[in-house]
């Protein structure tokens, strides 16, 4: 850490009710950054392609943002009165450059159109660091060299915010977040996948998995949360900040925490050897303590409370099937 890092005070949040467009808002992290952001008295403009039942609490807005031309985009804005714009949104496969490149150029040049433009807070990914020495924890002056397509998308988004941020151009952070556990998980991630096998699991047949031999760093998604809500309103704060829980675990015990969570015997997984395909590295450990120095932020969920708060709401649609262990 250098001595200008050290050197930088907690910043004053900015009082009262704000009014926030959330990018992605029926996404697994859009969905709860509209309810953290309803809960602590601010207005909700949820933006998303496609209306979902988990933003019926909020006004929706059906936009498609990397296929909207700069100036429409930015009549929208105005349109709304927006202070804050979160941008949660991600893709993959075919759209990776579409919805994490190309979406953020349009904002950029929307918020280059408006007088008095919205402060954006942009959600990148730690993975944006690629792969690190064991042992080493990310901080913020990690040189980046992501491997992966994913990853490489989502750095060249981040950097557009982070240049436009450090030239005055706007009010804006990055917001690089570790994977994330607890309630409403993707349900394409590992963990979002494995909680829905477990769904139909019997102790006596149980489930083969091949488990990465890796430890990362998860943050549950309502802490996550936490941070991004206290960033919308630290205006002119660093525009590059950390998050997650500041540990590196091993994968195999996060997978027995989701077994237990689920109310089934260790035994019902049985690992099996084999090569694992994943987007993450073998090594995740953030540093957070920027995010602690200029958010007053800490990780508040135990991982069996994320683990807990997964499994009930991955089985919140149909009850839970009956279980004799005996």
């Amino acid at each position: 850490m250098t001595d200008q890092e050290r050197a930088v005070a907690p910043s004053t949040p900015v009082p009262g009710p704000v009014r926030v467009a959330v990018l992605g808002a029926t996404g697994c992290m859009g969905r709860h950054l509209c309810a953290a952001f309803s809960a602590e008295g601010s207005e909700v403009v949820a933006v998303a392609r496609r209306y979902a039942p988990q933003v019926a609490a909020h006004r929706f807005l059906s936009l498609d943002v990397a296929g909207t031309a700069g100036g429409e985009l930015a009549r929208v804005l105005a349109r709304e009165n927006v202070d804050v714009v979160v941008n949660a949104t991600l893709g993959w496969g075919d759209e990776l450059h579409y919805a994490n490149v190309q979406l953020v150029e349009r904002l950029l040049d929307a918020l280059a159109l408006l007088k008095a433009p919205p402060r954006l807070v942009h959600l990148g990914t730690i993975h944006e660091y690629g792969p690190v020495p064991l042992g080493t924890s990310i901080h913020e002056g990690t040189e980046p060299a992501p491997e992966n397509p994913y990853a490489k998308a989502k750095l060249t988004a981040s950097r557009m915010v982070l240049d436009a941020a450090r030239d005055g151009a706007l009010d804006g952070v990055v917001l690089r977040v570790a994977n994330t556990l607890g309630p409403h998980p993707a349900l394409e991630s590992f963990f979002g996948s494995l909680a829905v096998r477990l769904r139909g699991a019997e102790a006596a047949t149980g489930i083969e998995l091949t488990i990465a031999d890796a430890r990362r760093d998860y943050v549950d998604a309502r802490d996550a949360v936490d941070a991004v809500v206290r960033a919308a309103r630290i205006r002119h704060a660093d525009p590059l900040l950390n998050i997650g829980c500041g540990r590196a675990r091993d994968v195999r015990t996060l997978v027995d925490e989701l077994v237990a969570a689920a109310g089934l015997p260790p035994e019902t997984i049985r690992e099996r050897r084999g090569e694992v395909r994943s987007r993450g590295a073998d090594w995740i450990q953030v540093d957070i303590s920027r995010a602690a120095r200029l958010l007053g932020w800490r990780p508040q969920y135990t991982l069996g409370e994320s683990m807990r708060a997964m499994w009930d709401t991955v089985g919140a649609d149909q009850p839970l099937p009956d279980r004799n262990f005996g």
